[in-house]
């Protein structure tokens, strides 16, 4: 006979249903079924950590591309811009800054603005 009852099966059990747990009707109840959603689950998961990543620099670009539109200078401009003038900012500082600092970000703009025209 298959033992079916022992303390390592338990064990594997347990822990698969402690990771469905907040899960709809047989997925959280049911073992083969929940062990088949915390699969698919845990490999959601992993994309998602890299989509999240990708989703905020994104979101950087974007905020950045609307400051500088307010001082009349396309996003890639500025970009190339900062390169020039060897200002190395990240795009999440960049964004931080046209934020809460828009006067900071102001001179940084017109700094990429004069390295551009030079």
């Amino acid at each position: 006979m298959r033992a079916t009852s022992g303390t390592i099966h338990s064990k594997r059990k347990a822990k698969i249903f402690k990771k469905a747990k907040g899960f709809r009707a047989g997925r959280k109840r049911l073992y083969r079924t929940a062990k088949d959603a915390v699969m698919k689950a845990g490999n959601l998961e992993y994309v998602g950590r890299k989509l999240r990543k990708r989703d905020f620099r994104s979101l950087w670009i974007v905020r950045v591309n609307a400051a500088c539109r307010l001082q009349g200078i396309s996003y890639s401009q500025f970009i190339h811009g900062l390169k020039k003038a060897n200002i190395e900012l990240n795009r999440k500082s960049l964004s931080e800054l046209a934020i809460h600092e828009p006067e900071a970000f102001n001179a940084i703009v017109s700094r990429a603005k004069t390295s551009l025209a030079a």
